[in-house]
């Protein structure tokens, strides 16, 4: 069974520390404006019926080569502003741009995602289907932490990270960064959310 709550990379503490991270397959798709916005949420769905197709494969007696169960990897985002947003000194985010993702086993291939693609658009009538993409991407060196309490409160956790690269001689190698959304959304207050922040390094 794979499960990503036993991999070292989703057990995070509070305080910053450097990790330096390999190239995984991911399910993506971009969008932008307001997460708050009912368009967020139907990217979203989109990527976790991929996602939910390709994890209950056996079941349909779909026979993908390599197949290990797994538990689904939990929603990312590469979030990044507009030229726009960058300039203005009021965070508005209405200028936000991502790309959301789901991490995949290593068995995931692009055929297989080619394949689950099509499976789900004979059922699902979701027009942002056609808008996910098969990626590897390798973050690489980076600083990360753990923030614990609502989105709108992850600027003093941001704070945390940037004091810790100027204190270590460390450079940012790109405006964007990553969030990991451990927990579930729908069932947790916003005060114990928990959010692995993710700053690129040079």
């Amino acid at each position: 069974m794979i499960d990503y709550d036993k991999d070292a990379i989703y057990k995070q503490k509070v305080r910053v520390a450097e990790v330096t991270l390999p190239a995984f397959p991911f399910i993506c798709i971009k969008g932008k404006g307001n997460p708050n916005c009912q368009d967020f949420s139907f990217r979203v769905q989109a990527l976790y019926a991929i996602a939910y197709a390709i994890k209950m494969s056996p079941n349909k007696g779909w026979v993908i080569p390599g197949f290990e169960p797994f538990k689904v990897f939990p929603l990312e985002g590469i979030w990044d502003m507009t030229e726009n947003g960058r300039q203005s000194e009021v965070f508005d985010k209405n200028e936000l741009v991502y790309t959301i993702m789901i991490r995949q086993p290593e068995f995931v291939t692009k055929e297989v995602f080619k394949n689950a693609l099509a499976l789900v658009k004979k059922k699902n009538a979701n027009p942002l289907l056609s808008e996910i993409f098969f990626d590897v991407i390798e973050d690489g060196h980076c600083a990360q932490t753990l923030h614990v309490g609502s989105f709108d409160e992850e600027p003093r956790s941001f704070d945390l990270m940037k004091l810790y690269i100027k204190q270590n001689g460390l450079e940012r190698r790109s405006f964007d960064h990553r969030e990991i959304y451990l927990s579930d959304i729908r069932k947790t207050p916003p005060e114990k959310l928990r959010t692995i922040l993710r700053y690129f390094l040079k």
